[in-house]
């Protein structure tokens, strides 16, 4: 699916989000989330399949206390959006929903291409609220061969610039077949990857950009389900992530335990958790309001979930569904329900 729709060069919509068909995977029992490829349109892969049992929930013994410059608290999460409202700017869908749950979102997710320039400040961001930027990344030769460090060092002065702590969040899903910067897209080489990122992290130290706080994000599920393509294949290592972030969706009748269990127990007793994209399908009646209430509870009883960035938005281009959470008033009603539970007052 193609996305380049853009505003200053912003990515206002998830540029290549392209959600589509679950495929299944060996051993492990689990179903992946197929996303559509850059060669691919929607009606290429819409098929389903019925999403497996949930496995019971772990809870580490011991639950990480970092974040780097975000602040983590065990038992509290910061509830946040990428907001991307039809018809309003970011300012007024902004406002638009504080006038609904009474309060300000403390995150603010915006996504960027790789090449552009990233942003000094976010439009209609709150007073206390953390910006996330999500940058786009791409194959691990531009990276890896610094070719691209002089826009890296632009890149970390840009959000230097911002002042405040900053949330990164670089080559999201990188587990999955959908993206360029997939290991699946360069070579099978998950090490390719974790040399990009620690590239990039250095060169951000030397800018002195130590207001950033780093997200490493993968998909719930890899896609394929190789060795190389694992959470430990991929992951940069402790000294290199402040957050461990996650996408999933409700797409198939998911339970938040399918989505969101294996990623914390892999590193909730290391590192804080963020759910960094998480919607539901709206099926008519109250299904997507129990599927949020559901998705609440499961926080509440995972202590080391330190953030909540729900994909909110109904302007995502070739997609049919409307992610944003007043779909219907019964979605709505959960959503302030679940801001206004303590849980959620981090």
């Amino acid at each position: 699916m193609k996305g380049a729709h853009r505003a200053r060069s912003r990515l206002t919509r998830r540029h290549l989000f392209g959600l589509a068909a679950v495929v299944a995977v060996p051993a492990a029992g689990a179903y992946g989330i197929q996303r559509l490829r850059d060669d691919q349109k929607p009606a290429e892969a819409h098929t389903e399949a019925a999403a497996p049992a949930a496995s019971a929930s772990v809870v580490p013994k011991a639950v990480a206390t970092s974040g780097g410059t975000v602040p983590f608290r065990s038992g509290k999460a910061l509830l946040g959006a990428y907001l991307d409202l039809s018809g309003l700017t970011q300012a007024q869908a902004v406002a638009l929903r504080k006038r609904q749950t009474g309060r300000d979102e403390r995150i603010l997710q915006v996504f960027f291409d790789f090449y552009d320039t990233l942003p000094t400040q976010v439009a209609g961001l709150p007073e206390h609220a953390f910006p996330m930027v999500s940058w786009r990344g791409t194959a691990y030769s531009e990276i890896t061969s610094g070719k691209s460090d002089d826009l890296i060092a632009k890149a970390a002065r840009r959000l230097k610039a911002q002042g405040r702590p900053v949330l990164l969040r670089w080559a999201w899903e990188m587990n999955g077949d959908w993206y360029k910067w997939g290991a699946y897209r360069n070579g099978n080489d998950n090490k390719g990857f974790v040399q990009s990122w620690r590239r990039i992290h250095g060169i951000f130290a030397d800018e002195g950009a130590d207001n950033v706080s780093w997200v490493w994000s993968p998909n719930w599920n890899s896609v394929p389900v190789r060795e190389w393509n694992t959470y430990e294949a991929l992951y940069p290592g402790d000294k290199y992530v402040d957050w461990v972030g996650v996408s999933g969706y409700n797409l198939h009748k998911e339970k938040p335990e399918t989505l969101f269990d294996p990623i914390y127990e892999a590193f909730g007793a290391r590192k804080p958790i963020m759910i960094c994209e998480v919607g539901a399908v709206d099926r008519g009646g109250s299904t997507k309001g129990e599927w949020i209430t559901l998705l609440a509870d499961w926080v509440e009883k995972h202590p080391a979930v330190g953030a909540v960035v729900f994909f909110d938005t109904d302007t995502h281009p070739g997609y049919d569904e409307k992610w944003r959470i007043d779909t219907n008033p019964d979605s709505l009603a959960a959503y302030v329900a679940l801001a206004k539970r303590a849980r959620f007052s981090g």
